[in-house]
């Protein structure tokens, strides 16, 4: 027959649990979408988001916080809108949006996120930096100095380029405008000049014909 526990047991034990008892509450908050349209939503709920902030969506997707609202706050979808409807859950980062800085991003091709979309594995960066972050002033600047040739003589000939000035390249649609901004990236060869192509809603076949011609020229390296 087994003995039977004492009282004095039976609270010795029980102290025991007690002192012993663990518990971890992983708190997050968590808002509903209420509004979606055109790769913006609205969602409320999320009292205590910051502007820029990055959200996650129940599909995965991720999203970052543009407006705040008394009520609401809009969010931009980073990814596929597909499976995204009202009254879906939203829960907070706690990170404002960055991406990873450093010579491991050369000749890489990477979304919103800094994630890479090329196909050759993680970006091996240590370092990471504010997406929305403010620009030097005019003073805080260096002072253009040097061209910066675009290998199209016309333009070398008739407007000056210099390393650092910003210049328009504003004409109707399919007049070139991308071509003459891939011959001037393709001209920097042996430069020593960093390059980088925005594209901004372009197709995804079309940024993948812009990558192959920067590879076919060598141009990835810079």
């Amino acid at each position: 027959m087994a003995n039977k526990l004492q009282a004095d047991e039976i609270s010795s034990i029980i102290k025991e649990r007690i002192e012993n008892f663990e518990i971890s509450v992983d708190i997050n908050e968590v808002g509903k979408v209420v509004g979606v349209a055109d790769g913006i939503t609205s969602v409320y709920g999320l009292n205590s988001v910051m502007a820029g902030e990055v959200v996650e969506f129940e599909t995965g997707v991720k999203g970052m916080v543009l407006n705040l609202e008394e009520a609401n706050v809009g969010i931009v979808v980073l990814g596929s809108m597909a499976g995204i409807v009202e009254g879906m859950s939203v829960k907070r980062t706690g990170k404002l949006l960055s991406i990873p800085v450093g010579d491991a991003m050369v000749g890489r091709v990477v979304n919103p996120l800094g994630e890479p979309v090329d196909g050759k594995g993680p970006i091996e960066s240590k370092e990471t930096r504010l997406l929305e972050t403010k620009a030097p002033g005019i003073m805080a600047r260096k002072s253009v100095h040097e061209p910066l040739q675009t290998g199209i003589k016309a333009i070398d000939a008739l407007v000056p380029v210099g390393r650092g000035q910003r210049e328009l390249i504003i004409g109707d649609r399919q007049t070139g405008k991308t071509t003459v901004a891939l011959d001037t990236i393709i001209n920097q060869k042996g430069n020593g000049v960093a390059c980088i192509y925005v594209a901004v809603g372009q197709k995804e076949s079309t940024v993948a014909q812009i990558v192959r011609r920067l590879e076919e020229h060598g141009a990835m390296e810079y």
